[in-house]
């Protein structure tokens, strides 16, 4: 049953060119502290975008203000159209979110956790027991129905997030860190039923930490980072735009890396040098680079990923919030 399961039930015969969420010149200021600083998203419908930024970059304040949680400081925020916060009502009953901190009912079954919930969008008891009932095939769950939450793994519980998220049938799908925590095959079956519905026409506003979940999820990227927009664009389109299809890693003497670093100057690379390592960034390959390969006994090529990128934009450094 579980392919019959779409997020919203009107995704693919809407004819509401409008954006699905709209932000314009969004700030927030905590005391002294301006977490955001004028930033501006734009979500089209049927797409993924995924925020990506340090801890304390403004994702989760963003979600906050969208969800009525916190009041902007400045600009505004429009979903379906609608001004935020003087449409939050409306705009709820068409909004589903998974967030980061478990907040399930712990002293119900997983059946209660989701018909307690449908009675919030006073959804009737038999389309209530019907939406349940597909949703938890859908996540795996229909032999864990009459178990209290308590008995449930890490990975059963984000799968039981995820099927209340859409009792609603939202038209945008908010997720805050989706699969935190979660060992592999747990995150793989979460992505696996998170991109079949986006190929169903959800909408969906993603922040994670894993790269890998991005790219696989994700039609559109935005990296913020202290509180503004520094890159935009699909995955695999701002890795090879910004820094390229490959990398090497060099790892040597200081002098013997400053070295290599000044004779790849006339190459179609970008380079960066921390210490005993050497990060080249190719956009074109280049005989420097093939003769310097020799002359290391360590060291890397592979795949430039979404990772690297981020990297390279937001530094190396570990961020304490």
């Amino acid at each position: 049953m579980h392919h019959q399961v779409t997020g919203s039930s009107s995704a693919s015969n809407r004819s509401d060119e409008r954006p699905v969420l709209e932000i314009t010149g969004l700030r927030k200021t905590f005391g002294q502290r301006e977490v955001l600083k004028g930033l501006n998203i734009r979500l089209e419908s049927g797409i993924c975008l995924a925020l990506l930024g340090p801890n304390g970059a403004g994702k989760t304040t963003t979600i906050r203000i969208i969800l009525g949680l916190v009041v902007a400081t400045g600009g505004e925020i429009k979903v379906f159209g609608k001004s935020i916060p003087r449409n939050l009502r409306k705009v709820k009953y068409q909004v589903g979110v998974v967030p980061q901190m478990d907040n399930l009912d712990p002293d119900l079954t997983v059946l209660e956790n989701l018909l307690i919930y449908a009675r919030y969008f006073r959804i009737k008891k038999a389309a209530a027991r019907q939406r349940a009932a597909e949703l938890l095939e859908f996540f795996a769950l229909t032999n864990r129905r009459d178990e209290i939450i308590q008995n449930l793994s890490g990975g059963q519980r984000r799968r039981l997030l995820l099927a209340r998220a859409l009792m609603n049938r939202p038209r945008l799908l908010i997720l805050d860190e989706p699969t935190i925590g979660l060992d592999p095959q747990a995150r793989l079956l979460i992505w696996e039923r998170l991109r079949h519905l986006r190929k169903h026409g959800t909408t969906m506003l993603l922040t994670s930490h894993y790269m890998e979940e991005v790219t696989r999820l994700a039609t559109k990227v935005i990296i913020i980072d202290y509180g503004k927009s520094i890159a935009r664009g699909s995955p695999t389109e701002m890795v090879e735009r910004m820094l390229g299809t490959e990398i090497m890693e060099f790892s040597g003497p200081e002098e013997k890396l400053a070295r290599l670093q000044k004779a790849l100057e006339d190459c179609n690379v970008s380079t960066e040098r921390l210490k005993n390592r050497l990060y080249v960034y190719i956009k074109q390959g280049c005989r420097e680079l093939d003769s310097a390969a020799m002359d290391f006994p360590m060291v890397i090529k592979r795949p430039a990923t979404l990772e690297d990128l981020f990297l390279k934009l937001t530094g190396r450094n570990l961020r304490e919030t």
